[in-house]
């Protein structure tokens, strides 16, 4: 019997923590301002949204304008957004020159962030892009609050009905937790270096 109640409870401790990823700090360079965009320096923010994506990816692309508009609808309640960028420097289109156009191109109001050695890309697994994920600061740490996708309909924002995105930021602006906390993102796959 004790046996049976000692690996429920460790079922119970190993679920929890797989739903309340912890989170290291890190640092990574801007791609127009060369500026060092570090976790550590949003910790009085009220959630950090990083977004993997690409310059080449269609889904990438459908998505832009939706993470432009919840960055004008969340920035101004302390809701940080930066774009992490894993394809860098990786194909002769994906390079901080072509991240700057686009930053200009689109009047983009946020870092664009190299991520061209993939350590904060793997440090998340994350494997689509686009794929966000949502940190939360607390005194004890970071935490991801939620990852996955940005919403159910990449070809026709108009017929998605499950915005992900918008609710976690909604629940965490609430201060609630998100729910659902994750989703499937996708996308085109993350080509990983060694």
């Amino acid at each position: 019997m004790k046996q049976i109640f000692l690996s429920i409870l460790l079922l119970i401790v190993t679920v929890s923590l797989g739903f309340s990823q912890r989170v290291a700090n890190f640092q990574l360079k801007d791609a127009v301002s060369g500026q060092v965009f570090e976790l550590d320096m949003h910790k009085n923010s009220k959630a950090i949204v990083l977004v993997f994506t690409s310059l080449n990816c269609p889904f990438s692309k459908l998505y832009e304008d939706r993470i432009i508009a919840l960055q004008s609808s969340f920035s101004s309640d302390g809701f940080v957004f930066a774009m992490i960028n894993p394809h860098s420097g990786i194909e002769e289109e994906e390079n901080t020159a072509m991240m700057k156009q686009r930053v200009e191109e689109k009047s983009l109001k946020f870092p664009f962030l190299d991520d061209n050695a993939q350590l904060v890309t793997k440090q998340f697994g994350i494997t689509k892009l686009p794929e966000v994920v949502v940190i939360t600061p607390s005194p004890t740490g970071y935490a991801v609050s939620y990852r996955g996708a940005i919403d159910n309909n990449p070809q026709m924002e108009a017929n998605a009905n499950m915005k992900y995105l918008e609710s976690a930021l909604g629940a965490i602006q609430n201060k609630r937790n998100p729910s659902p906390s994750s989703s499937r993102a996708v996308g085109c796959n993350v080509k990983l270096i060694n």
